[in-house]
């Protein structure tokens, strides 16, 4: 591996750290003008003035912002997340088996959208402006008009409700039988396929078209290969680098684009938790919850400039 290969990726791992510093800033200030009280909020409207002030006085918050900002940040890089206001549990404790439901979650999509992204717009290039490339196309185009709540309710209401196929709740727990845990995930990990399959698949098409153009592909369909040896062959291996980015962007969606589709399906994964907690005004959670979000989003964002960086063949060879 070359030396700029080296200070590229170098440099794209500190813009992460820097990035997720500032991402830090925005989320802790943004929980701290949240309307409300977070004592009042624990203790209810009866709480008298002295129990308030107590509990403020325990929280630490009549402590300047800043103090309260670097006590947080000490705490997440040492591991301590905090506790949760309202159960008094371990934050960490607690999300480490929702952040488990929801990768799975989010893997299972992965799994299915991935490769039936990629075969679809090859597919769409093989048989361009013609009706299988129309039909593609279009389906692609209707998927991206519905929302995801507006999808999921869909599936629940025709694959739970009337045809009772899957169930309309998605209930895991630990120790869970497998064939029985992907029953329980199979509608929300549907509903996350469609939500970025047709992405992937534009996109994919998008960039292998625009390879197409190249005069080397010219070159190959003069040696007289068939249509698809020459997509598969040769565009689709130069066009790898925008897909590889398109498929990191929407894998880093599915993680932390979820929060709709856990809801909807009562899935205990990290949205849910968000939800619950944010309806609770549990200010540690939600600053935790939305830390690991962002962490999450931006390392996957990373591994997309890394693998484009490395697909890159001007920089592997260079002159």
């Amino acid at each position: 591996m070359t030396f700029p290969i080296l200070k590229l990726i170098a440099q794209r791992i500190a813009l992460g750290f820097v990035l997720l510093l500032a991402v830090s800033v925005l989320i802790f200030v943004g929980t701290q003008i949240l309307p409300g009280d977070v004592a009042q909020s624990i203790l209810g409207q009866a709480a008298t003035p002295e129990s308030l002030a107590n509990l403020r006085e325990q929280l630490g918050l009549n402590d300047p912002a800043y103090l309260r900002y670097l006590h947080w940040l000490g705490g997440v890089l040492t591991g301590d997340l905090g506790t949760a206001l309202t159960s008094g549990q371990d934050i960490a404790t607690s999300i480490s088996a929702r952040l488990w439901n929801t990768l799975f979650l989010a893997f299972c999509a992965a799994a299915i959208a991935v490769p039936l992204a990629i075969l679809l717009g090859l597919l769409a290039v093989r048989y361009r402006n013609g009706p299988i490339d129309k039909l593609v196309s279009g389906l692609a185009l209707a998927s991206t008009s519905f929302p995801e709540f507006f999808i999921g309710y869909l599936l629940v209401y025709f694959f739970a409700v009337k045809w009772q196929i899957f169930p309309g709740i998605s209930t895991v727990y630990e120790g869970m039988p497998f064939s029985e845990r992907m029953m329980a995930v199979a509608l929300p990990a549907t509903a996350l396929t469609l939500v970025v399959l047709a992405h992937m698949m534009r996109m994919t098409r998008a960039a292998i078209l625009n390879v197409m153009q190249s005069a080397y592909i010219e070159t190959a369909e003069l040696k007289g290969l068939s249509p698809f040896d020459i997509i598969r062959k040769h565009a689709f291996p130069n066009a790898v680098a925008p897909v590889v980015n398109v498929v990191m962007l929407n894998l880093a969606y599915l993680v932390v684009g979820v929060v709709v589709i856990e809801v909807i399906f009562v899935y205990p994964g990290m949205g849910q938790y968000l939800v619950d907690h944010v309806a609770k005004r549990d200010v540690p959670v939600v600053q935790a919850v939305g830390l690991i979000f962002a962490a999450v989003y931006i390392t996957l964002n990373i591994v997309a400039d890394i693998a484009s960086i490395l697909a890159n063949p001007r920089l592997r060879h260079p002159k």
